[in-house]
C-alpha cells in the first residue's frame, strides 16, 4: 500500500537524485505556452537532510543553462484535455531547452494552474513529555492535525506547516530544541482535482521523464513575484495566464491560500475575435499591439487596421478605433478582476496586516491594467516581474515567466511539506489522506 506520504517522499528522493546529478528540467504547462528551463546546480549551498524548517531547507545555488517555450496545445483552463497534443508540445519545448543546454535531462519538476484548487487551514496541539521539542514532537503534532474529508477525486498537492507556537510564543519557524509545555502548529493544505494531476504525470511519463515534483502555479508565481517583505507581511499574487487566473496569498513567507478563476487572456482575445469578426491570431496581435482598458479622447481618433486575408476587399480593409477595442476588452478584464476580488474576500485577505497586491503573468501586460485593478481590488497594486535568476535569457524575464522562474526557485529551495517529516506510521493521519496521491501508485 503506497500512500501519500511514500509517494511524495519518492518524488523528494527523485529530486535529491536530480540534485546529485546536477541537472533538472522545469516545466510550466500552461494554456497558451509551455515553458521549459534546464537548471544546473553548482553545489554552492548544501542540500541538507536535516536543515532548518522553512523556506531555505535544502538550499542550493543554480543557474539556467537552457530555456525554450512553445505554443501550448491540448490544454484548456490550465488542464490537459488532449494528451497527445500536449505530449508533442512538451517534447518540443524540452528538446529545444536540452539542445541549448547541450545536455540530456531525465528528471522534471512541473507546475500547472487550474484544477480547482481548494485551501484548508488545519491546526493541532501536543502536550510535550520532555521539556525540549524533538523531531518526533514536530512529526507528532503534524500527525495530530485533523484532515477534513475533502472528497473523492481530489488530491493533496501541498501541505505545509505555516506557523509553530510553543505555549504563548507564536510565529516560530522551527521549534526544535526550544523549551515549553505545549506545541501547536498551523498547516495549510491545498487539494486539487485528481484527474488534472494524473494527466500531467502521465504526460511526463510518456515523454520518458521521471517526475521529481509537482507544484501549483499559484504558489510558485507568488514565490518569484512577491518580494521578501511582501511574502512576510502579507500579499496576494494574481497571475493572469491564458486560460486561467491564479490567486495566492502569502504571509510569514508561506502560502496560506490559493484559488483560480477559469478565465484569462485567451478569453479577452476571443471577445476581440468575435467583436471584430477576425481570426484568433489577428485578435491576439491586435490585443498585444493596441490593447488597453482605459480610453482617453485620443483613442477615439486612433484608428487600427484590422487586416485580414479573406480576399473580400471591404472586409479586409476595415479599421476600428482604439476606443472601440478598449470597449470590447474592458468588460472581460473587469469580470476577471471581480472574480479575483470575490476569491480574496472569501479568503479574508482584508484581515491581513498588509494587503499588497501584485499582478503578474502574460496577461498582466495590458496597458492601464494596474490602475483598473486598484479600483476593483484595492489600493496597493503593482505589476510584478519574476526575480532575476542566474543565466536566465532576456526573453524569459517577463511576467509571463513568473511560474517557470518560481518553479526553479521551488526546486532549489523546497519549503518543508508534511511528508518531509518522519511521522510514525501508526500516527499517520486517518485514511482520508492515505488515498491522497493514489495517482503515484497508478502511474509508476
Amino acid at each position: 500500500m503506497m500512500d501519500l506520504y511514500d509517494s511524495q517522499r519518492s518524488m523528494r528522493h527523485m529530486r535529491k537524485l536530480a540534485m546529485q546529478r546536477g541537472v533538472v528540467a522545469i516545466l510550466d504547462v500552461g494554456t497558451s505556452k509551455i515553458a521549459c528551463l534546464v537548471l544546473r546546480f553548482d553545489g554552492t549551498g548544501r542540500v541538507s537532510e536535516e536543515g532548518e524548517i522553512g523556506s531555505l531547507a535544502g538550499q542550493s545555488g543554480f543557474r539556467v543553462i537552457g530555456a525554450a517555450t512553445t505554443r501550448s496545445r491540448g490544454v484548456r483552463f490550465g488542464e490537459i484535455c488532449a494528451m497527445q497534443e500536449t505530449e508533442r508540445a512538451v517534447r518540443t519545448a524540452l528538446q529545444a531547452a536540452q539542445k541549448m543546454a547541450n545536455i540530456r535531462v531525465d528528471h522534471v519538476i512541473a507546475c500547472f494552474s487550474g484544477a480547482e484548487p481548494r485551501s484548508y487551514g488545519l491546526d493541532a496541539a501536543l502536550d510535550l513529555e520532555g521539556q525540549v521539542v524533538s523531531e518526533q514532537d514536530v512529526a507528532q503534532v503534524l500527525a495530530n492535525c485533523d484532515v477534513p474529508e475533502y472528497g473523492e477525486g481530489r488530491e493533496v498537492l501541498h501541505a505545509q506547516p505555516v506557523n509553530f507556537a510553543l505555549d504563548n510564543r507564536s510565529g516560530l519557524s522551527d521549534p526544535r530544541g526550544q523549551l515549553g509545555n505545549t506545541l501547536s502548529v498551523d498547516m495549510h493544505m491545498l487539494t486539487v482535482d485528481a484527474a488534472a494531476v494524473q494527466h500531467l504525470a502521465h504526460c511526463i511519463k510518456r515523454c520518458d521523464l521521471e517526475l521529481a515534483g509537482v507544484a501549483s502555479s499559484a504558489y510558485v508565481s507568488g514565490i518569484s513575484s512577491l518580494v521578501e517583505d511582501e511574502q512576510e507581511l502579507g500579499a496576494a499574487c494574481i497571475d493572469l495566464g491564458g486560460g486561467s487566473t491564479s490567486v495566492s496569498i502569502f504571509i510569514r513567507k508561506h502560502m496560506i491560500y490559493a484559488d483560480s478563476v477559469r478565465m484569462g487572456g485567451d478569453h479577452i482575445t476571443s471577445d476581440i475575435s468575435m467583436g471584430l469578426q477576425v481570426p484568433t491570431a489577428n485578435a491576439e496581435r491586435i490585443k498585444t499591439f493596441y490593447g488597453g482598458v482605459h480610453a482617453t479622447g485620443m483613442d477615439d481618433r486612433e484608428m487600427i487596421d484590422i487586416g485580414g486575408d479573406t480576399g473580400d476587399y471591404e472586409h479586409d480593409r476595415r479599421t476600428v478605433s482604439r476606443a472601440e477595442l478598449i470597449g470590447i476588452m474592458r468588460p472581460r478584464v473587469e469580470e476577471i478582476l471581480e472574480e479575483v476580488r470575490a476569491r480574496l474576500d472569501a479568503a479574508g485577505f482584508d484581515h491581513l496586516p498588509s494587503q499588497q497586491i501584485v499582478l503578474t503573468g502574460g496577461g498582466s501586460q495590458i496597458p492601464g491594467l494596474d490602475g483598473l485593478a486598484s479600483k476593483i481590488l484595492g489600493q496597493q497594486v503593482r505589476l510584478g516581474r519574476p526575480l532575476r535568476v542566474h543565466g536566465l535569457p532576456q526573453a524569459a524575464t517577463g511576467p509571463g515567466f513568473a511560474s517557470a522562474v518560481g518553479l526553479a526557485l521551488f526546486a532549489a529551495h523546497p519549503q518543508d511539506e508534511w511528508w518531509d517529516f518522519d511521522i510514525p506510521a501508526d500516527r499517520y493521519p486517518s485514511r482520508s489522506l492515505r488515498r491522497a496521491v493514489k495517482w503515484f501508485r497508478d502511474n509508476w
